[in-house]
């Protein structure tokens, strides 16, 4: 690690106040506290609120290791001294604060200050190492249940900050980087992230975050419960985890064969390479020219090469070119995601804990969470946290077993469709205003678009369960998802918008297999027919013109210009398509013609029509829908108010026709203002 310069002065008053913390007695394996232990730490924290924008003291306290060999052992030793424990902890978050957001949420560009963010990167992996430790997370265990079994009333407002601090430190931890070179791990092998949680579970941590989630008492707190649960669960794949411990499948056995073949290929052609090395050491820069037969240069003469070839298709003139560097902030966005398998252990256990989440904590934790997002009660953008929820425990539902709609109803509904479209669409714009967090942005946006995606992955599954009502609620949801413009476009424009330089090549991927399933939903639900959809509506300019004979267009003056159908239409639209669905009551009372008069009850029909325009006309669409119905059992013949087993979406086209229609009563009334 390249530590740059500290202030020699400064190094010496941190390393005095660290020596007099305590030390570790080696021969009885405890942390013995010096007498001004609890004064240091207290000064400590004075420091670091003096320190500068370089993290001068942050790093300093970095490179003495006083969370290593003095904070933890405090707490796993004297978390008995409450005061000393509250200090202590507030000391630990502050040390453990994301790299990222002591810079504001942007990487330094500057060479020295980026070099100052790695450190500080390089020591948080340090101590992430050091939090893989089963003794500390069960001192925190026992006191935060202590704190827990007291009544709401019966707790002060230290205790609250106490338990508020115990989650942050354990976000924190989780929250430090993983570093895949430096550890080395593969797959199903135990990494620092799979440790930190392990030895969380043995301390029972896991159990006291699933009853702070269920509990009434601790809503207060469930943005950062969903923090939590997000960064434990970071790196794995939830079809993955739902899958684990069943028997492996063909595939998944074939798909290892084949990487293992792969690996070993690559070896052998290592191992050859290096062999032909060895075995030519004599070597020669004058390998002679070479002539390639029936190819012609650019003059008449045989194309010349100057290396052998052992195939034409080796002929290649790029060879020692130098490619032409792409700027920097031209380079296409590469994908950060982490995900790889843990070791069986650690994925059994999260798979238990997921399971129990869903069944007693999703559903009332995601409206709590929603409820703080959408009174701005939580931190800016926190809603990430949010959305990464929707996708993964809402495909973990999916996997897992059988399908339970109860678990997810609170995130199944049109208000999250309505919901992560604003997202995306503030996130697209914030791409283009802030330029340079683009990465942060972008990333958000894909999350949003994840979230959308398994909304839909999930009513495509609901169509292929036996239970008719999960059919009938899925039906429901495409019939609002479909109606709406603004859902049915969303993909478009997100094709159209689409920049690799903003976008990494998995947004693609997931948005092509959204797209791909929106389009099946769609083709399914229409069945080769027409659906009901809601069209925007369209502002058209009238002519007016003034001439003698009063008011304008040349009609009596002062008399009402007859009412735009475009405009009116669009404002009884939606309570008609609620009436034809059922979802209001129709007036039974209904006569669609006159027993009294002396026109025969056939010639009635068009009279019939032009009180079912004027209602529909004057904003009364349930009348109108109650007299069409009444008129097509009077008058069956013909079809000229619909056939007997009308569909609601005919029926709903039928009604608009009416009213855009120009009847001959209309006409007339139309030719008093012409």
């Amino acid at each position: 690690m390249t530590t740059l310069t500290i202030d020699p002065m400064l190094m010496a008053d941190l390393s005095a106040t660290c020596n007099s913390l305590g030390y570790l007695d080696d021969a009885t394996g405890k942390y013995q506290r010096e007498p001004e232990c609890l004064e240091c730490v207290k000064d400590l924290v004075r420091f670091l609120r003096r320190d500068d924008e370089n993290h001068e003291i942050r790093r300093a306290l970095g490179e003495t290791k006083v969370v290593v060999k003095d904070l933890i052992p405090i707490i796993k030793h004297h978390s008995s001294d409450v005061e000393l424990l509250d200090v202590t902890l507030r000391l630990l978050v502050n040390l453990t604060t994301p790299a990222l957001v002591l810079y504001e949420e942007e990487l330094p560009g500057e060479r020295v200050s980026r070099r100052y963010y790695m450190e500080v990167i390089q020591y948080l992996q340090t101590y992430k190492e050091a939090f893989s430790d089963k003794v500390f997370w069960e001192a925190l265990t026992t006191r935060m249940a202590a704190l827990l079994e007291k009544d709401w009333d019966s707790r002060m407002e230290d205790d609250r900050l106490m338990i508020e601090r115990m989650l942050i430190l354990v976000r924190n931890v989780l929250h430090i980087p993983v570093n895949p070179a430096a550890e080395k791990r593969t797959d199903d092998d135990a990494s620092v992230h799979d440790q930190v949680l392990w030895a969380m579970h043995l301390a029972k941590l896991d159990d006291i975050i699933l009853f702070m989630a269920q509990s009434d008492d601790e809503q207060h707190l469930c943005m950062h419960i969903i923090e939590v649960v997000s960064l434990m669960l970071r790196e794995q794949d939830a079809k993955q985890l739902a899958r684990s411990g069943a028997a492996r499948s063909q595939q998944e056995r074939e798909k290892d064969v084949r990487e293992l073949d792969r690996v070993r290929v690559q070896e052998q052609e290592l191992k050859q390479k290096k062999a032909k090395q060895l075995s030519n050491l004599r070597h020669t820069r004058f390998g002679g020219t070479y002539t390639v037969q029936n190819m012609r240069s650019i003059s008449d003469r045989s194309l010349i090469y100057h290396q052998p070839l052992a195939s034409i298709n080796e002929l290649s003139f790029d060879k020692g070119k130098v490619p032409k560097k792409t700027p920097k902030n031209r380079q296409p966005l590469s994908d950060g995601d982490v995900a790889r398998r843990s070791m069986l252990t650690i994925r059994l256990f999260l798979k238990q804990f997921c399971a129990e989440f869903l069944e007693g904590a999703y559903n009332k934790i995601m409206n709590n969470v929603k409820d703080d997002l959408a009174r701005a009660k939580a931190q800016a953008n926190d809603e990430s946290y949010y959305m990464w929820a929707v996708k993964f425990f809402m495909e973990f539902n999916r996997y897992n077993g059988s399908f339970k709609l109860g678990r997810i109803t609170e995130t199944l509904s049109v208000s999250m469709f309505h919901y992560l479209q604003t997202q995306m669409e503030s996130y697209l714009e914030m791409m283009t205003v802030e330029k340079r967090k683009i990465r942060i942005w972008s990333k958000r946006a894909h999350l949003a678009l994840r979230a959308y995606q398994e909304l839909l992955f999930t009513i495509q599954h609901m169509d292929s369960v036996r239970d008719e009502s999960v059919r009938d609620a899925a039906k429901v949801l495409k019939s609002n998802l479909f109606y709406m413009p603004e859902y049915r476009e969303l993909l478009y424009v997100l094709l159209c918008k689409y920049d690799p330089i903003k976008m990494s090549r998995n947004f693609l991927t997931d948005l092509v297999e959204t797209t791909h399933v929106f389009i099946r939903l769609l083709e399914r639900f229409s069945g080769g027919g027409r659906i009901v959809v809601k069209q925007k509506a369209k502002a058209k300019k009238k002519k007016t013109k003034r001439t003698n004979a009063g008011g304008p267009g040349g009609g009596p003056a002062g008399a009402p210009p007859p009412p735009d159908p475009e405009l009116t239409w669009d404002a009884l639209s939606d309570e008609l398509s609620a009436a034809i669905q059922a979802e209001r009551q129709l007036p039974e009372d209904v006569r669609p013609f006159d027993a009294a008069s002396e026109v025969p009850v056939q010639d009635q029909r068009t009279d019939a029509m032009l009180r079912i325009q004027d209602h529909l006309r004057a904003g009364e669409p349930i009348d109108a829908l109650a007299l069409l119905r009444a008129a097509r059992e009077v008058w069956p013949e013909g079809d000229a108010f619909g056939a007997a087993d009308i569909a609601p979406e005919e029926e709903f086209l039928a009604l608009r026709e009416i009213h855009f229609a120009e009847l001959p009563g209309n006409l007339l009334l139309s030719a008093m203002y012409k």
